[in-house]
């Protein structure tokens, strides 16, 4: 997996220069390797498997005593732990629930650590992907929410997932930028110049 290279980190700024030009909206993108390293997830699997399993076995062949039991489960649970930990494997163990949930919180995080709630009419908006989850979100500001329904983002969200999916992350922004700048040209045109907030991509690695 790997992130956009500089050149295509520019494409991004430069999208984000051309919509600016025509809404008030001050729009932020952040680029997510992953949103966690998710040690805990292996470490919990190995110890129930390692619970489960040499008892398994002692209930339905009688094969080993107590002392042999637990030297059973200690190994067991190193073995998985560190079979586990295999990203391939990793990744496979978390619920996607849980892996939603670390992205949309960080997410959140960028929103305010980026000062997004900060701008002038409270037109902050954030577009956040994280690429190991396949995780999408946009998130605006009040001044943003009052003139348009965060409903129309659900189809640009669903459309750059989809992109995300497939490894075209940089399309996928291309085009939600675009997207968005016309939404946001329509229902908040610019009423004078500014740019509050680097146009950059953030890229937290």
């Amino acid at each position: 997996m790997t992130l956009l290279s500089s050149s295509e980190q520019q494409q991004v700024a430069d999208a984000i220069d051309r919509i600016e030009q025509h809404t008030d909206a001050e729009v932020v993108t952040v680029l997510a390797r992953q949103a966690d390293d998710y040690r805990y997830i292996p470490l919990l699997w190995a110890s129930l498997l390692a619970l489960v399993l040499p008892g398994a076995v002692v209930y339905f062949s009688g094969w080993l005593d107590v002392s042999e039991l637990l030297l059973a489960q200690w190994c067991a649970f190193a073995v998985l732990a560190l079979l586990f930990r295999l990203p391939i494997i990793t990744s496979k163990l978390v619920p996607r629930a849980v892996r939603h949930w670390r992205a949309s919180n960080l997410a959140r995080r960028q929103f305010i650590e980026l000062n997004l709630h900060h701008t002038e009419g409270e037109t902050g908006m954030l577009i956040f992907v994280s690429e190991a989850e396949r995780y999408v979100e946009i998130m605006v500001d009040r001044g943003i929410s009052s003139r348009i329904d965060n409903k129309a983002w659900e189809s640009i969200v669903a459309t750059f997932t989809a992109q995300v999916g497939k490894g075209e992350v940089l399309q996928g922004f291309l085009d939600c930028i675009e997207t968005c700048g016309t939404q946001l040209a329509k229902e908040l045109p610019a009423t004078h110049e500014r740019n509050e907030l680097p146009n950059r991509l953030v890229v937290l690695d």
